[in-house]
């Protein structure tokens, strides 16, 4: 049998073209013509070919091969600059372009603000192509490793305590200087190096210290991540959060917190966010029970959508009881509540710092001498049962999760809006940002998410050729 051998040292008449290193249904033509469809003012790229001083890279180009990298899980700028040196579909995506890992680096550290809006104009594109309707929002969160450890999260005081430290050893550093003139000079240079070294070290931590407020912690490598208590243990964490489409479940927007859960006004704050990049408002808006606050709820609520999260009652699902808050009922006139045994509980007092209102017997006596009493309450005071200021809203979303429509929509949530995040932690391996401060993981969560996007238009559309040619009919997204 007769073999075909290569030939390294095989000379060609004409060089090959680098437009032919690709066939025409690689995935990297999609990724090309889908980035030049972007709006570039509103990203604000700054495209001016007659700037004066040494030639710069075009930044379209850069953005394209940071878009494609993260699309198959290379975030590290070493990595890239490697795949465009060795990797076909990233020599053809720029051109014969080679930038080093610290020009890779810079750009992306440099236009923070441009990769957060690659994905709002994703979400137009989509949008425009029919594979976002905006009807029905998902929103969910997922924490995410911070790029620093958890043992550099100290309390004030514990900050304090090494502050103190460094202080003690830059003056046993001059102390030993002045001791000892006669020292070689390579032992000087080691020490001098050290001081440098403690005296960056105090300065990081007297700024760290004038962040302080309450009795928060801090993390002295990246201050804006928190303690996290995730499955894999506790880490220095942010909270990713994205809105999903119920369409196809493709992302709509993006954000990051520091707060280790979902309440606190995310849901309100996400579903806008996502309103305003379609620029169109939902129909509904659903959650899991992590986004269970009713004031921030009652907002989307009374802005006119229909809210799908369960309530914290409906997620614990506690036992029957038949004392429980549902065998009393409310007397909205009189603003109180009538127990099982026909007796009256009437206001107390509002917790102090909550939206928590305390009902209770105005004689304790009348619950001691209930024959309920013991399985009712044991509490010598009597039974109290507590209201929230929006009580009303809460029994109305408890009525939509429980119908049949919400119980359909909200089967859906886990399918829609936590894929995404699998896709990020299994497929491209984004467990962990490598970026630091919010502006800088909000980037990464939105770069992430608009590779999850393409990657799924290539199937929705058919390959690369039909997105290709859809793409080109729509034209550019203006932002």
């Amino acid at each position: 049998m007769a073999y075909r051998y290569g030939n390294r040292q095989q000379i060609t008449l004409l060089p090959d073209s680098i437009e032919d290193y690709v066939t025409a249904d690689d995935p990297v033509r999609a990724y090309d013509i889908f980035i030049e469809a972007m709006d570039v003012d509103f990203l604000g790229l700054d495209l001016d070919d007659k700037a004066v001083g040494n030639a710069a890279y075009d930044p379209l180009t850069m953005l394209k091969i940071l878009i494609y990298s993260y699309s198959y899980g290379w975030r590290s700028s070493r990595k890239i600059e490697r795949a465009l040196h060795h990797n076909l579909s990233f020599i053809w995506l720029a051109g014969g372009l080679k930038p080093d890992h610290k020009t890779l680096s810079r750009f992306r550290k440099d236009h923070l603000v441009l990769l957060k809006k690659v994905l709002q104009q994703c979400a137009r594109i989509c949008y425009n192509l029919g594979l976002i309707e905006g009807n029905t929002l998902f929103v969910d969160g997922s924490k995410f490793r911070a790029n620093a450890s958890a043992k550099q999260t100290h309390s004030k005081q514990g900050w304090q305590k090494i502050a103190d430290r460094v202080d003690q050893r830059i003056q046993q550093l001059f102390e030993t200087c002045e001791r000892n003139d006669n020292l070689e000079s390579e032992d000087l240079v080691k020490m001098d190096k050290e001081l440098q070294g403690q005296t960056r070290l105090k300065t990081k931590i007297a700024h760290l210290l004038e962040e302080f407020k309450d009795e928060e912690k801090i993390n002295g490598t990246d201050s804006d991540s928190r303690i996290m208590h995730g499955r894999q243990g506790s880490h220095s964490s942010y909270n990713g959060q994205i809105v999903v489409d119920e369409q196809h479940g493709l992302i709509v927007s993006s954000d990051v917190t520091s707060e280790p859960n979902d309440l606190n006004h995310v849901a309100h704050r996400q579903i806008t966010q996502a309103e305003d990049t379609l620029d169109q408002r939902c129909a509904t808006a659903c959650g899991d029970g992590g986004y269970s606050s009713v004031d921030d709820l009652k907002k989307l609520a009374d802005e006119g959508r229909t809210v799908v999260v369960p309530t914290a009652g409906q997620v614990v699902k506690e036992r029957d009881n038949p004392f429980g808050k549902h065998a009393f009922c409310y007397d909205e006139k009189g603003d109180r509540y009538i127990c099982p045994a026909g007796k009256g509980m009437y206001r107390s007092h509002n917790k102090k710092g909550t939206n928590k209102i305390v009902y209770r017997m105005l004689d304790a006596s009348a619950c001691r001498l209930c024959r309920h009493y013991g399985s009712c309450t044991q509490a010598k005071r009597g039974r109290t049962i507590i209201r929230l200021r929006n009580e009303k809203t809460k029994n109305h979303l408890d009525k939509i999760h429980t119908s049949a429509e919400g119980q359909a929509i909200y089967a859906k949530r886990k399918l829609k809006a936590e894929l995404p995040f699998g896709y990020f932690k299994r497929n491209l391996a984004a467990g962990q940002f490598l970026l630091r401060g919010f502006e800088g993981v909000k980037a990464e969560l939105a770069l992430l998410s608009c590779s999850f996007n393409i990657s799924r238009m290539l199937t929705l559309l058919g390959g690369v050729g039909p997105m290709c040619e859809s793409i080109q009919v729509i034209g550019s997204i203006k932002g």
